[in-house]
């Protein structure tokens, strides 16, 4: 961390943050060292990135809603070095800077390093975000008149009357620009001065103030609502990048990695250094952390389900990137409320459901707008169940297709299940090796750093889980084979179900 009283002022030099990014990029690809760990996947919208950035422009990211444009954008700031400023300045006046360059409120001070002093700003600290919609105007992009200043004498046409907003706060950093074309093309053509030729112009104050920054800018396709038209000058300025969604491993690693359990234990040592003692309710760390486990297979059908909405012909919208992460904490949430230990196909049902209503849209000829709201829901719910059965058969088949000895044994369980023999599975030798390959395989599956304490114990050491959680694992692994006998036509599915859960076709 940057310390005041090791900073040389006369042997620093202040460099225009276009270049601080195309140098602080170059040095990390020399160092091999990544650019946007951030972000999973998605490889060619990053190199598109850090292309237009290398060269002094401004990306304008474009897909639909939930792809990871915001967290792309905000991650360019950990390229940004803490960097000196008047301290007190409202635009991050750099000390270095001549007088044309300063914020009325530094310009008019003699000396405003003597007088103000000097402080440091972090990189996450160099980021504005405007929010684009119907209502973004003239305010929120530059500013608005200071009432306080005008009460204290001040004239309504003195700069110093005028308090800056998104673009100014941005300045000596990144400004980000969420839904661009959501905001009304007469405001939008505002940001023309500022792209092509660094400052803002405020006719009602005479004043043309220098901004040193870099645009990122978002956006929807066309077709979708709030669409404005984007003003050909201000388009020019800008690099169309395609963001898609990312592919199934990367969206299975996104889901993992930013579950709810995630990071708790540095949230709980943060709580634990702001605790009141005053305060009754004490965190306990061993009851709110994650104890519950997700078996590999179940992670798979997940993101696949998650995939599936994205081409299913019943569907006119696929989900987001939340529906992921979503589905994957609604499934830890269902065994906690059951007290469970290991998730099952049940779980993984009802946390789809609840993470994709919202998050997809059937095709209008399945719905009727006068029907009761609940058997719409019914619907949604329907169509979810049905992609989330044609996801576990993929999965399954996978399962079938690598272990060597699937040969006859659907047809053994079936046997079995229409004995209702269900808790002497395993007598059964094929059973045993399948779910012992099923075991084996565990760790090849998902990446060890994104599992929790119970997820490791079940992947790694399986034969020290209690016996309630090794009853739930097995029937877990049971409940995939036997759902694939079921797809393949082996197995009966009707009695099936009274054994384990069968995702219904809509």
């Amino acid at each position: 961390m940057l310390n005041i009283e090791d900073f040389d002022l006369t042997s620093y030099k202040p460099i225009p943050v276009t270049y601080e990014l195309r140098q602080s990029i170059l040095e990390r690809i020399k160092n091999n060292e990544e650019l946007l760990p951030d972000i999973d996947g998605r490889e060619e919208t990053k190199k598109d990135v850090i292309r237009a950035i290398l060269s002094g422009t401004n990306p304008y990211l474009v897909s639909e809603e939930g792809t990871g444009k915001t967290r792309l954008s905000r991650s360019l700031t950990k390229l940004l070095s803490p960097v000196p400023v008047i301290k007190g300045c409202p635009y991050h006046d750099d000390p270095k800077w001549s007088k044309d360059q300063l914020c009325p409120r530094c310009a008019e001070s003699k000396d405003p390093v003597e007088e103000y002093g000097i402080g440091f700003i972090s990189g996450d600290e160099r980021f504005s975000r405007i929010q684009g919609n119907e209502y973004t105007n003239y305010a929120r992009i530059l500013g608005l008149k200071d009432i306080e200043a005008i009460r204290e004498g001040k004239s309504p046409t003195d700069p110093r009357a005028f308090t800056g907003t998104g673009v100014f706060h941005a300045n000596r950093g990144v400004l980000f620009i969420d839904e661009l074309p959501s905001i009304p093309t007469n405001i939008q053509v505002l940001l023309h001065t500022i792209l092509e030729e660094k400052k803002v112009v405020l006719e009602e104050y005479n004043l043309e103030q220098p901004v040193d920054l870099i645009l990122i800018a978002t956006g929807n396709p066309e077709g979708f609502s709030h669409v404005n038209r984007i003003p050909s000058s201000v388009l020019d300025s800008l690099e169309l990048i395609h963001m898609d969604l990312p592919k199934e491993d990367f969206e299975k690693t996104i889901m993992l990695k930013e579950s709810f359990r995630i990071g708790f234990e540095s949230h709980y040592k943060a709580l634990k250094a702001h605790s009141d003692k005053k305060r009754v309710l004490k965190a306990k760390p061993q009851v709110l952390d994650r104890s519950v486990a997700i078996p590999w297979w179940l992670d798979h059908v997940i993101a696949k389900t998650i995939d599936y909405t994205r081409y299913c012909p019943n569907l006119d919208r696929g989900t987001s990137i939340w529906g992921a992460k979503k589905a994957i904490d609604h499934t830890y949430a269902s065994v906690e409320m059951r007290c469970g230990n290991v998730a099952n196909l049940r779980d993984v049902c009802s946390g789809l459901k609840l993470s994709l209503r919202g998050r997809i849209k059937i095709r209008s000829d399945f719905v009727d707008f006068g029907e009761n709201p609940k058997d719409s829901f019914k619907k949604v719910d329907g169509v979810i169940e049905d992609i989330l059965r044609h996801a576990t058969r993929s999965v399954g088949y996978h399962i079938y297709e690598n272990m060597e000895y699937a040969k006859g044994l659907s047809q053994r369980m079936n046997d079995f299940i229409l004995k209702r023999r269900f808790d002497s599975f395993k007598e059964l030798e094929e059973v045993r090796d399948a779910i012992d390959w099923i075991y084996s395989v565990a760790p090849k599956k998902v990446e060890k750093d994104l599992l929790n304490d119970s997820e490791l114990k079940l992947f790694y050491n399986p034969d020290k889980l209690e016996e309630n959680a090794k009853k739930e694992y097995y029937y877990s692994a049971l409940e995939i084979l036997i759902n694939t006998g079921v797809y393949k036509g082996i197995i009966d599915e009707t009695p099936a179900k009274k054994f384990v859960f069968i995702p219904e076709v809509f």
